[in-house]
């Protein structure tokens, strides 16, 4: 069976776009030689605004080329070439990240400002135990020294267990990203202002053309090889869509993983999905032109995936506005303001799974147990298998999701409304500190007002149970705290 003999560059590499110059060109390949063909052959990746596509055998190229070789194999036809496997070059080598290094990043939970919103800081707290698995589960990390004191680590970590890079982001109080950078470049810079040497690994992996070259969350494709994946462009949306839609307990359960950027949605990264179902979730923007551009690619990936199918959702650019697409909000942006708990309830009675029993009486903040990252569970081979739609019967947009119904009376209560109104009286009549606060010695409240709001609205979403206890709890002790310092 043959090929045809010029072929789009399967690299990552890019050029300069004759039409629109900018650098989102894919060059034709000549199979036969391995080299490229004149640089106006090739194909714009700007597919919505720029379409740039020149075909070297639309315009007679192929077959000019076919009369001017003086000697061909007996099989031989322009359009038709069996590859030469012989003269296909290597893949260049790659240099991964320091093991070692990465490790140093599992630690200091306590500083992270991204960790500490989710436990505390934003509308609706997430469990102690979820947090302790989620940062298990991706290895998330910390940046404790330096000028990014408090960011989060986001490790890129391949099928085989090598980290490929660490994206550095730090959050400010709403989790709105303010800095971004990736840690090879952090000690780089603290090497060259130190004038210290650079450790030996990191002069090879600079040499690395590409540093982002696997999904992140790859690594969880062998734990999991049987779920369906949803993907997304950033790491902290696939966090979010975990947290939010649970774990991947089951095989109906979804894995959420990331691509990294909006153009990092390319094939070199994909074919690690090879025989899933995979629903894509494409950020918002204006006029819709990443979506359409996800689509394209999306049709043209299962295309050349046997066994994999992409089902690409425009829920958000069917309910998202105008100044939301601008803003190219993504679907964390929407559920960051929904009750988590609703979301998991509503996913989890869809598919008939039993919900995981409530933590109970654990300090939010707190990072009391997360699992080392286990080398083993980082291998994976390619699966080809059939799996259900779990988004069948159910859309994950905040209209649909139901309002919270009222609790019913059960034997046991473990507190009242009073308790609340107590509460909330206190805090309304009292000024609350305009600054961080330490609560505890695990416990750091950043807002002090948005973490009174946050908790008052769990005690009253959940009044008598026992699952909100911890949050009653901590604004008791708050409570405490206040009348020592203010000498109530």
């Amino acid at each position: 069976m043959g090929e045809f003999r010029y072929k789009l560059d399967g690299s990552s590499r890019k050029f300069i776009c004759p039409a629109c110059h900018k650098k989102r060109f894919v060059r034709y390949i000549d199979t036969y030689t391995n080299e490229y063909l004149p640089e106006q052959y090739g194909r714009c990746d700007r597919e919505a605004d720029c379409r740039y596509h020149l075909n070297p055998y639309s315009d007679g190229y192929a077959k000019l080329i076919n009369e001017r070789e003086p000697k061909k194999p007996d099989n031989y036809k322009y359009q038709n070439f069996v590859y030469n496997k012989a003269e296909i070059k290597p893949e260049p080598q790659i240099t991964y990240f320091d093991l070692d290094t990465f490790k140093q990043t599992l630690k200091g939970y306590e500083k992270n400002v991204f960790i500490q919103n989710l436990l505390c800081n934003i509308l609706y707290p997430f469990d102690v135990s979820d947090i302790e698995k989620v940062i298990s589960m991706y290895g998330l990390g910390t940046i404790t020294e330096g000028y990014m004191a408090g960011a989060v680590t986001f490790p890129f970590i391949d099928k085989n267990g090598n980290v490929r890079a660490i994206q550095v982001k730090q959050f400010d109080k709403e989790n709105h990203t303010i800095n971004t950078n990736f840690l090879h470049a952090i000690i780089e810079k603290d090497c060259t202002r130190n004038k210290k040497e650079l450790p030996k690994w990191l002069q090879l992996y600079l040499k690395n053309e590409k540093k982002v070259t696997c999904l992140f969350g790859e690594h969880l494709l062998s734990k999991y090889p049987n779920n369906p994946v949803a993907l997304v462009e950033a790491p902290k949306t696939a966090v979010y869509g975990t947290l939010y839609f649970g774990f991947p307990e089951n095989e109906n359960d979804l894995l959420w993983l990331a691509v990294y950027n909006k153009s990092s949605f390319s094939f070199d990264k994909i074919i690690s999905l090879k025989g899933r179902d995979v629903y894509v979730f494409p950020d918002l923007s204006k006029e819709g032109n990443t979506f359409k551009e996800w689509k394209e690619k999306a049709n043209e990936f299962e295309q050349r995936l046997n066994g994999t199918e992409f089902k690409v959702f425009d829920l958000l650019e069917k309910t998202a506005s105008e100044a939301d697409k601008i803003k190219g909000y993504d679907i964390a942006d929407f559920l960051i303001k929904q009750d988590w708990r609703k979301y998991r309830k509503a996913f989890a009675n869809d598919k008939a799974i039993k919900q995981p029993e409530a933590v109970k009486n654990e300090k939010v903040t707190e990072i009391t147990k997360v699992a080392a990252i286990n080398q083993n569970d980082f291998f994976n081979e390619n699966y080809t298998i059939e799996l259900n739609n779990p988004f069948e019967n159910y859309q994950p947009q905040p209209e649909i999701i139901p309002e919270v119904t009222k609790i019913k009376h059960e034997k046991k209560i473990f507190f009242n409304s009073n308790d609340i109104s107590e509460l909330e009286s206190y805090f309304e009549n009292t000024t609350l500190p305009n600054t961080a606060i330490k609560l505890n010695e695990c416990t750091k409240i950043i807002d002090c007002s948005l973490f009174v709001k946050s908790h008052l609205n769990t005690v009253k979403a959940y009044i008598g149970k026992e699952i909100a206890l911890p949050y009653l709890n901590r604004l008791k002790e708050f409570k405490q705290l206040l009348e020592v310092m203010y000498c109530k």
